[in-house]
């Protein structure tokens, strides 16, 4: 358990001054009591000239100047004197005794003051003479490097600039008139040149006017090393930058999310995963923003951050306010994102005029909502869709996001994610066609090879005064599941709540139930804490299911509860009847067809097609002289999909259909694209026991074909 008392600060931190008047009061002490219990005042001396000695020799090891040194040792002469004196005539107690000491004490004060005051600038005026000789040998060096290697005349080396860190330097550079650039080939060169190691490099980049370079030179590989996530977990605010590692100068990579979306992109083991969770801890060192996750692929990005809560009960809330593990949830998520875009912008008018802005001020009462949304190519069309609509609109509501995939290609990013979200992390990849598809401008000079390092990668973000910056290289902070789990509470004490105008909307009724939903799910076999009852007791409302679309309805329909979170078992005839949800709900709609195929009684069954979320259960009702417009093979995928929990492998899925698997990828492949259906992910999907990622289909993918063909022929 987390202990909450006050720890004792041992640290001791004294100013010059401080010290002087310590020292003071020490022999203040000692004369008073050494007069009352007979101390020899040779004592007294002899601590002084140890004092002196020890004073001498520090001095002289840091090459202070002689006669700081002697002021010093005569300082502490006279603390000795006066304390023999006083032990001698033990007069420590008389106004004579005490207006020397008081007066001593004033001078010694303002003498240590004066002294350090005079080497720091002493020091300060060495080390700018140093970098000044420095600079200007640097800038001779490349005056003529320049000259040497790009044959330039009239140019000139304006300035050098070391980095923080000693990791490397600025060179500004004014070209002449008819040379506003160096050639293609002047990284590769300089570099060479130079002689630089393992890990350094040269970046080249525009000035502030026309005509100026800035060569960047890196000289220490900040890449390659790693970095811990920094201890400082103080509070900040959704208007400050967050960091999220170090870019190759020292300098923080850091971006603003409260105006703009971020896109994140990185293969598998780039860092991707670690890069999320630094931007989750420093989402949640806010007291003025919510974190709402949707990752249909096992919640994997807030398992970590819950485990305080769910499991350890080291936290009172959870860190993650709601999570969407299933297509499901994720769908009830963005109803009540959607609702509260469109509902905040006219309940909060008020504090927008007071504060005179065209967006909210967010505040812990009125706090920001950020989707961080996780494996974006396995989300269905519909989400792509909702997520669009949020990206779109929720920038005056403060409804923002955090979009992550594996690939930066335009089928798993949408257009409306790549043109909203301004800032751009691109993770280590190894085709440099996809950095150029993340960062269009500029990214003609990146090159994958200058972000190798796991944990490394580029950045591109509004830099303070809301421009964006060309694409750079950072260094990721690292940041272990123990750590998070150690700072989750101390981090869980400044959540805010999601306000009560985005609650009052229609699908807002879902809200207060969501973990009853998702905690059964998430943690099957294991023991809740008990912080998480006051999140579970309670009514579990399910939105019903569409019965043309099978998607949850949130914005019409009379809601089912139940007080069981854990679905009942399948057969039980006194269960109550409710949507079954995630892969449960694909294993049992196996056994539901027979439950659809008697006529109700006035229902026309010619135009009625059964569905489940992702599943066309049954077309009833086709006469004999109208064909059924699902081609059969679409239908046995669907149906063989379906049994195998709802994705499956094209390789796979040929067995059962007793067909070639290049056949079937063929034949499939033109069925969906005769109605426009595309599969997302570049048609490749997370399936079998192992969870490879290889090409294959998803019911919900096939649902929508069959659903489009039956449109089609008007039936």
């Amino acid at each position: 358990m987390a202990s909450n008392a006050p720890a004792l600060d041992w640290a001791w931190s004294t100013t010059p001054a401080t010290a002087a008047a310590l020292v003071a009061g020490g022999a203040y002490s000692v004369a008073t009591v050494g007069a009352a219990t007979g101390l020899p005042a040779s004592y007294a001396l002899l601590v002084s000239g140890v004092g002196a000695a020890a004073q001498a020799g520090a001095d002289l090891y840091q090459r202070r100047p002689a006669g700081h040194t002697a002021a010093r040792c005569a300082a502490w002469l006279a603390t000795g004197g006066w304390t023999a004196v006083t032990l001698a005539g033990h007069t420590a107690l008389t106004w004579s005794a005490t207006g020397w000491w008081a007066a001593g004490t004033a001078a010694g004060m303002t003498l240590a003051r004066g002294l350090v005051r005079a080497e720091q600038s002493a020091r300060t005026e060495r080390a700018s003479r140093r970098l000044q000789k420095w600079a200007n040998d640097q800038a001779k060096e490349w005056h003529e490097r320049l000259h040497r290697l790009f044959r330039l005349e009239e140019h000139e080396v304006e300035g050098v600039k070391p980095w923080t860190g000693d990791v490397g330097y600025t060179v500004r550079v004014r070209m002449p008139s008819d040379t506003p650039e160096l050639p293609a080939d002047a990284i590769r060169k300089l570099a060479v040149d130079l002689r630089l190691p393992k890990g350094g490099g040269i970046q080249i980049v525009d000035g502030e006017v026309y005509g100026e370079l800035h060569i960047r030179v890196t000289a220490k590989d900040v890449l390659a090393e790693t970095i811990d996530f920094p201890d400082d977990l103080s509070a900040t605010s959704i208007y400050q930058r967050m960091q999220i590692g170090l870019l190759t100068d020292g300098e923080p990579a850091d971006f603003p999310l409260a105006d703009v979306c971020a896109l994140e992109i990185g293969q598998t083991g780039s860092g991707k995963s670690n890069c999320i969770n630094v931007t989750n801890a420093q989402l949640l060192r806010t007291v003025d923003a919510v974190v709402w996750h949707l990752d249909v692929t096992g919640a994997g990005i807030s398992l970590p951050w819950l485990r305080s809560w769910a499991i350890d009960g080291t936290s009172d809330v959870p860190l993650i306010d709601w999570t969407a593990d299933t297509v499901e949830e994720a769908h009830i998520m963005l109803d009540v994102a959607i609702a509260a875009i469109n509902t905040r912008k006219a309940a909060y008018q008020d504090l927008m005029h007071e504060a005179n802005d065209d967006k909210i001020p967010v505040s812990p009462e009125v706090p920001a909502i950020i989707l961080v949304v996780d494996e974006i190519a396995e989300l269905p069309y519909e989400i792509l869709a909702k997520l669009d609509s949020v990206v779109d609109t929720g920038r005056a509501a403060r409804v923002r996001t955090v979009i992550s995939g594996l690939r930066a290609t335009q089928d798993v990013i949408t257009a409306a994610m790549k043109k909203q979200s301004r800032v751009r992390i691109g993770m280590r990849v190894s085709d440099p066609e996809e950095l150029h598809h993340l960062f269009p401008t500029g990214s003609g000079r990146l090159d994958p090879r200058a972000a190798a390092h796991k944990g490394s990668g580029f950045l591109s973000a509004p830099d303070e005064d809301d421009v964006d910056s060309q694409p750079g290289s950072f260094k990721c902070f690292r940041i272990k599941p123990r750590v998070i789990n150690a700072i989750s509470p101390q981090l869980a004490e400044r959540r805010p709540v999601v306000d009560a105008v985005t609650l009052e909307t229609e699908p807002g009724r879902y809200y207060a139930s969501r973990w009853g939903r998702i905690l059964p799910r998430l943690y099957k076999t294991k023991k809740l804490s008990p912080t998480t009852h006051p999140y579970t007791d309670m009514d579990i409302l399910w939105p019903p299911l569409d019965a043309a679309t099978g998607l949850p309805v949130t914005t019409s329909g009379k809601p089912r509860k139940t007080t069981d979170p854990i679905a009942p078992a399948a057969g039980s005839e006194s269960a109550p009847a409710r949507p079954r949800f995630g892969s449960d709900a694909l294993a049992a709609l196996l056994a539901a067809p027979a439950a659809h195929t008697g006529q109700s009684a006035g229902a026309d069954e010619s135009q009625v097609i059964r569905a489940e979320f992702g599943r066309v259960v049954q077309q009833a009702g086709v006469p004999a002289d109208r064909p059924n417009p699902v081609p059969q093979l679409l239908t046995d995928a669907h149906n063989a999909v379906v049994a195998a929990g709802g994705r499956m492998h094209t390789a796979d899925l040929a067995e059962p259909l007793g067909m070639d698997s290049l056949v079937l990828g063929t034949e499939l492949g033109k069925l969906l694209r005769e109605v426009g259906i595309e599969r997302p992910g570049k048609g490749t999907v997370r399936a079998g026991a192992d969870g490879e990622s290889k090409s294959g289909y998803t019911a919900e993918t096939l649902a929508a074909a069959i659903r489009a063909y039956t449109v089609r022929n008007g039936q």
